[in-house]
């Protein structure tokens, strides 16, 4: 299974599809996405990361940045 960094946390997260799993003789669900924010960025973040950023505005790169203090 392939993986990149969390862009929030810098944890090393599983991604799926590629040929580096199609062997593997367990899946492994893919543990994160890429975001395109309000301010046009894109970021990889892990479900925990997403899970903290503000659900009460529009979430920018800065909101990223800050998830890793």
């Amino acid at each position: 299974m392939a993986s990149q960094p969390c862009d929030g946390c810098g944890t090393a997260v599983s991604i799926g599809g590629g040929i580096t799993g199609i062997w593997a003789s367990k899946s492994q669900p893919t543990e994160g996405i890429i975001l395109e924010l309000a301010d046009d960025t894109e970021h990889f973040l892990c479900y925990d990361c997403i899970d903290r950023l503000p659900d009460d505005r529009e979430v920018t790169a800065a909101d990223v940045a800050g998830l890793g203090e």
